[in-house]
């Protein structure tokens, strides 16, 4: 499916990857916690189903999550702040609210601005999701590539990405600066875009 419609928020942080496992919390964490004291944040895993309704989209059983929906979106605040799911660890790494969006390939506008209806002017958005990036535009959008084979939501939006990195380690350097155009990284001072570090 192609988009048309997309817009534009400068104050998105979005994360993705090219595969499982690869480390997005770990890097939202990350920037969480460096950034808790300067900025109000508010976290956003989004999990986008694109196959069959009420099937697992990785042709698993037990997890619930692609089968407890069979239209449109769900949003689900998270307020667990003891275990040890992703937006649990958003939680607790220092996101005023975390929010999960479980949501149909076709319905990923529709239903991420139904969150944004509970953020406040001004909050900074962490946000873990290749997907979102076909019809959102973020102020700054790092992939990590640290996986052999690439998905196809990451294939389908890599080339956007501002920064693809390999490892969190590298964010240790940067620092998470807001300007009139957005968030940005920088390093002294100098904006750092569309690298491969």
């Amino acid at each position: 499916m192609v988009f048309t419609k997309s817009i534009e928020i400068n104050n998105m942080v979005q994360i993705g990857s090219t595969g499982r496992n690869s480390g997005k919390t770990t890097i939202a964490k990350k920037i969480i916690a460096k950034n808790q004291h300067r900025f109000t944040m508010y976290g956003l895993k989004i999990i986008t189903i694109s196959g069959a309704r009420g099937k697992c989209q990785r042709g698993e059983t037990g997890c619930g999550i692609c089968t407890s929906i069979d239209e449109g979106y769900e949003l689900i605040e998270e307020t667990n702040h003891n275990g040890s799911k992703d937006t649990m660890e958003l939680l607790k790494a220092g996101c005023k609210k975390v929010y999960l969006l479980k949501v149909f390939h076709d319905h990923l506008l529709e239903g991420f601005l139904s969150f944004l209806q509970f953020v406040p002017r001004d909050t900074l958005i962490i946000c873990e999701s290749n997907s979102i990036r076909e019809v959102v535009k973020p102020g700054l959008f790092l992939m990590m590539d640290n996986q052999k084979g690439i998905k196809k939501t990451a294939e389908n939006v890599i080339d956007r990405a501002d920064f693809i990195i390999e490892t969190s380690k590298v964010l240790d350097t940067f620092i998470l600066t807001k300007t009139k155009n957005g968030v940005r990284f920088s390093e002294n001072n100098v904006e750092n875009r569309r690298e491969k570090v």
